[in-house]
């Protein structure tokens, strides 16, 4: 039986040196300017980051489909998603990322989209690649995707990440492992679904990914 991963080292730097500034909660304060957008800021192609360039992105294509909802199943609709990744090298097109794997120049790795009256939500993308955490131990994050949830203003987001069933490394990744218990990080992978291709996307295989907010079951924010 594999052991459990050490423990993620980059955690300490992530936490704020400092206590919350609580900020007011009334009509003047940020709340009042949160994220604005209308249906006419969000297009079908953001979902698809698979066509934000001139060229097709290098690796598998996925589509990943699911539901955002409450903590008693109810569906969360008109909620923007965004999402950022690796490219299928496990790479990402930041500066900050110097893991010696190659850039693609036809997929930058991020996009957005809003859930449906249902709750509903889809993205289509290229299935990113694991990478080195570059530490003495040799240590390697599994595939993984970035999700960002907005809620009605900045200080609702929830940031958080999606795994791949069947992935070899899931017993490995400090960062899943970070989530409380088999059942939160199971919570965070998503199932392949062995179903006929959507109609407008037939050449990618699909994944399930539903979000769960609050409630006995929620999705857990472990990054």
């Amino acid at each position: 039986m594999p052991t459990s991963p050490a423990p993620y080292r980059g955690f300490p730097l992530r936490r704020p040196a400092r206590p919350p500034f609580v900020l007011p909660a009334d009509p003047e304060s940020c709340e009042r300017y949160g994220p604005v957008f209308g249906h006419t800021d969000v297009t079908p192609l953001d979902s698809d980051l698979t066509r934000h360039h001139a060229g097709a992105p290098i690796g598998e294509r996925i589509t990943l489909t699911g539901r955002v909802m409450d903590g008693l199943g109810r569906p969360v609709p008109h909620q923007l998603l965004e999402l950022w990744q690796a490219n299928a090298a496990g790479r990402y097109a930041h500066q900050g990322d110097q893991h010696d794997a190659p850039l693609d120049p036809h997929f930058t790795g991020a996009g957005r989209a809003l859930t449906d009256a249902d709750g509903r939500y889809t993205f289509t993308t290229i299935k990113p690649g694991p990478y080195p955490l570059g530490t003495p131990d040799g240590a390697w994050r599994a595939a993984h995707l970035h999700f960002s949830l907005f809620g009605r203003a900045f200080t609702q987001r929830l940031v958080t990440q999606m795994y791949f069933e069947g992935d070899p490394l899931l017993a490995h990744d400090s960062v899943l492992h970070a989530a409380p218990g088999t059942a939160a990080r199971r919570a965070l992978i998503a199932a392949y679904a062995p179903t006929p291709p959507l109609p407008d996307r037939p050449t990618s295989l699909t994944y399930h990914w539903d979000i769960i907010l609050g409630g006995p079951s929620p999705t857990v924010t472990p990054a």
